[in-house]
């Protein structure tokens, strides 16, 4: 059975969907099996992997909302092992569109039921705010990434989003975990990062990843060519630093 995992943060520019895209290369680099599944509006991880959202004519929106199965709208990635669940220009109407669907938080839920046999990993990438896509996400999962960028704003929300989830577990996902915090866009030589790291301590006392993202500029480079840190630029910091993530997530994996 695979690992689900949602990757969350209603802060948008943390690095959630370059986690999601960088992660599942990673971890199909390493012989996994991995799913992305973009349900973000923006299509940024869709793009990312050099499909044109708006070129689609069907992606994870068409199958929440129709009789279209997950297995039939998956895409192959450059990675071997590393599929794609796009996303499309329609997915922008979602959080009005799914309003009188009966069980709609569990839309999601359902699709990924019948695939994640196939993976080891199913990763999803969340919009970043609290609507239904997101809480479909939450659902879905069995765990939760939260990666929070090291600037002064990054703690805005938190409380918010921790309450999010918390509300989920209660209500509608009672084994949810929080997997951990992902520290991005780490710059040593500032103190506002170390303070920010400090800070995110209180939230996450034992739920920090050792791994750090720092700021790379090949990572923010590689999606403009339709490609993973891993296949743009794998000597770069940020390449180090999402293999080293990799590997510390499955030890994690490994021992619960």
């Amino acid at each position: 059975m695979a690992h689900i995992i949602s990757i969350v943060n209603q802060k948008g520019g943390v690095g959630k969907t370059t986690t999601a895209v960088n992660l599942g290369a990673y971890l199909a680099h390493h012989g996994k099996k991995v799913l992305l599944v973009d349900i973000d509006p923006q299509a940024n991880a869709t793009s990312g992997f050099g499909f044109n959202p708006r070129a689609l004519d069907r992606g994870i929106y068409e199958a929440l909302t129709s009789d279209i199965y997950l297995k039939d709208i998956i895409a192959e990635t450059a990675h071997p092992g590393y599929h794609l669940v796009p996303a499309t220009v329609s997915l922008a109407g979602a959080n009005v569109e799914f309003i009188n669907i009966p069980g709609r938080e569990y839309l999601l839920n359902e699709l990924i039921n019948n695939i994640e046999q196939d993976y080891d990993f199913v990763i999803i990438d969340c919009p970043p705010t609290l609507g239904i896509l997101t809480i479909n996400g939450l659902v879905a999962a069995q765990k939760i990434l939260i990666p929070v960028q090291c600037e002064y704003y990054a703690l805005e929300g938190l409380a918010q989003l921790l309450e999010t989830i918390n509300l989920v577990k209660e209500n509608l996902k009672n084994d949810l975990e929080i997997l951990g915090a992902l520290l991005t866009m780490y710059e040593d030589k500032y103190k506002l990062s170390k303070d920010v790291m400090e800070q995110i301590y209180k939230y996450f006392p034992n739920k920090i990843f050792r791994s750090v993202i720092p700021r790379c500029i090949r990572l923010a480079e590689a999606p403009s060519y339709g490609k993973t840190i891993l296949h743009y630029d794998k000597n770069s910091k940020g390449a180090r630093a999402y293999k080293n993530f990799s590997k510390e997530i499955l030890e994690i994996l490994n021992h619960q």
